[in-house]
């Protein structure tokens, strides 16, 4: 019988900022096996509560965005200019067919690897829908107890479905670039009504003048969206990766968004909202881990749904099936 780990040192270790323990906890917690998720329960029982909230900023935007060069480069402006720590939970697509991911954006964050004041996982998305992970929420919460300033969450990078990254940040970024096009109309009731800020990225050489007219027709088009829940009017501007003065002047946007959400309250209150939301989410997955665990535990509803599935309407047959689960569960 395998050796259950001292979840005492595992929390101590988390809690000190050791990124060693910190990634063993997070693959425990993304562990489908049923012992490896009462073993993370029991960690978080040990952990405690946070005690330093950190802020957590949702980065999405359309494929060749330049996500991942965004990340590092304003990474590597707060690690190094303001000396505070910053964590990266990069998603990344899984195969339908094979359930693999690549994993490979923290070989696209060489420099931000590096740095000490850093921590990157990529983790696969797992069919999970939004643009996120299935753990993402626990991760996050791992991140602040071990004492991350900031966390981004990157998405996968896929339009209007990327809604769900709302729900996990207090700050959401859409990356946009020049000749999107149809790209832009695509996402535009979808990500963009929920963003907070929008950079027109990659806006160097000679693409900045492009760049610069695709500022004053995506502010007009904000300008029609309705207003945020916290009252703040999303800002566009157009940026750099590769240019510091670019990331200064982002990052101060950034702060005085989140001094805005400080000042009347709206952070706390968000944080409510979402917590509320994760879980009736947790909850609705532990309810269809239940009701798949009985399907495939019932040989007569299989037969059941071998003889009558040709005649009925799939809503028709799973409300009879899910009636012949409730009189099961009930006995």
């Amino acid at each position: 019988m395998p050796k259950w780990p001292d979840l005492s040192l595992w929390a101590d270790g988390i809690k000190q900022g050791d990124r060693a323990y910190l990634g063993r906890a997070i693959s425990l917690i993304e562990s489908s096996l049923p012992k490896d998720q009462e073993i993370a329960e029991l960690l978080f029982e040990k952990l405690g509560q946070v005690k330093k909230p950190s802020f957590r900023i949702g980065i999405t935007g359309v494929p060749g965005a330049g996500k991942s060069s965004f990340i590092e480069q304003m990474g590597l402006f707060i690690t190094q200019n303001l000396q505070q720590k910053i964590a990266v939970l990069a998603i990344d697509p899984s195969s339908p067919i094979s359930g693999g991911s690549i994993l490979g954006d923290k070989t696209r964050m060489n420099d931000l690897a590096r740095d000490p004041l850093a921590f990157i996982r990529p983790s696969p998305s797992r069919g999970s829908l939004g643009g996120v992970a299935q753990r993402t929420t626990e991760t996050i919460r791992l991140c602040e107890l071990a004492g991350y300033d900031y966390i981004f969450i990157e998405t996968v990078g896929i339009g209007q479905s990327e809604a769900v990254v709302k729900k996990l940040s207090d700050l959401l970024i859409l990356l946009l670039i020049t000749g999107a096009g149809d790209q832009l109309q695509g996402i535009k009731r979808g990500i963009m009504e929920l963003a907070d800020l929008i950079l027109i990225n990659k806006a160097d050489g000679e693409n900045l003048l492009a760049a610069k007219r695709a500022v004053s027709e995506t502010a007009q088009a904000v300008r029609l969206l309705s207003e945020s829940e916290s009252g703040w009017n999303c800002k566009v501007t157009h940026c750099s990766s590769m240019n510091p003065r670019d990331m200064e002047r982002v990052w101060m946007m950034i702060k005085d968004y989140f001094q805005f959400i400080l000042s009347d309250g709206w952070l706390q209150k968000n944080r409510i909202h979402q917590s509320h939301y994760w879980l009736h989410t947790h909850l609705e997955e532990r309810l269809k881990k239940d009701l798949v665990g009985w399907l495939k535990t019932k040989t007569n509803v299989n037969a059941f749904i071998d003889t009558e599935s040709e005649i009925l309407e799939p809503f028709v047959l799973s409300r009879k099936l899910y009636n012949e689960y409730k009189k099961d569960s009930s006995e």
